[in-house]
């Protein structure tokens, strides 16, 4: 069992007065230092035992002390880059707190591309009333690479949507509830052949760089669609646009991207057969709160000597 020793606090971000008292409150009287950004009062990383916001390597350096940082994102790639891959800090992540509205957002995009929304946009545009037979998801397969907290949100609302549901993931032997089939890693391909859907949710982690190559892609139907809202790099760009251009796959919505902020020459733009959204599906109020709630119940565990919850296994990624 993890108990961090008890020292200073250095909390980074802007909060609501409210949610600084409630984080003072959940320190039980260990001092906590607020700052913008950790870059912004360097002189307090040396004294912290706790540091909440995504370090620097060079920061790291300078904070000898920590016992335990915590990740404002789910994905913590950047913090483990910057060191935390091989440091005895405990590292634990936001993850869940986005799961709901990325679920939301991933909906969106199947049912757009499902019915063409983008044709309806274009002929509201030009004052034109067009009526055109559309599909529906009634029926459709629905598969999901990541069965975590958001792909196992979504795979309740496909499931509201009357959809099957099927799913790829690490752990086959854990719950996964709302999932009519589950397929460890290696029949990845199997579970690609059966979706008309498949939904990328995933963390990018080594293990899912580039998980979806030619082969995969060709391993669709030519009418299904990619959806991808977790990370980029997980479906190889490359092999994803001749997909889109060469007819191996029906079409993409893209949340997530390979480069980021999408270059604006890149061709992901202008195909008629893409969705693109600016990693945007997570942004709302609701997902800042929940991943204060995260940090707000861990501290009061730090407080109590009780174990963390979300700790990041390094080895895997998340």
């Amino acid at each position: 069992m993890f108990v961090p020793e008890r020292g200073r606090v250095l909390v980074s971000g802007r909060f609501e007065p409210d949610e600084r008292e409630r984080i003072r409150t959940a320190a039980a009287g260990v001092p906590v230092d607020f700052v913008d950004g950790l870059g912004d009062r360097t002189d307090l990383l040396g004294t912290a035992t706790v540091i909440a916001g995504t370090l620097s390597g060079e920061q790291l350096a300078l904070a000898p002390a920590v016992r335990w940082v915590h990740s404002w994102a789910a994905g913590v790639n950047n913090d483990l880059a910057a060191g935390l891959d091989a440091h005895p800090a405990v590292l634990t992540s936001s993850a869940g707190n986005g799961a709901v509205p990325l679920a939301e957002h991933a909906m969106m995009l199947m049912l757009m591309l499902n019915r063409d929304a983008p044709r309806w946009a274009r002929a509201q545009s030009e004052r034109r009333w067009e009526r055109f037979q559309h599909g529906e998801l009634n029926g459709l397969t629905c598969g999901i690479i990541g069965l975590g907290n958001c792909g196992l949100d979504l795979a309740a609302k496909a499931r509201a949507f009357h959809m099957r549901v099927v799913g790829v993931r690490r752990r086959t032997d854990l719950p996964s509830p709302g999932v009519d089939a589950v397929h460890p890693p290696e029949d990845l391909h199997r579970m690609l052949a059966e979706s008309d859907f498949v939904v990328v949710t995933a963390p990018d982690t080594p293990a899912t760089e580039h998980l979806l190559g030619e082969a995969e892609l060709r391993a669709m139907k030519d009418t299904a669609y990619v959806v991808v809202v977790s990370r980029g790099g997980i479906v190889a760009d490359g092999a994803l646009l001749r997909a889109l251009t060469e007819g191996w796959i029906a079409g993409a919505g893209l949340d997530a991207h390979g480069r980021e902020p999408l270059p604006p020459d890149s061709p992901f733009w202008d195909l008629p057969n893409v969705i693109v959204t600016p990693h945007n599906g997570a942004t709302t109020a609701a997902t800042r709160r929940r991943g204060v709630d995260v940090f707000v119940e861990n501290l009061e565990r730090h407080a109590r000597g009780r174990p963390l919850v979300n700790v990041v296994d390094k080895s895997a990624g998340y």
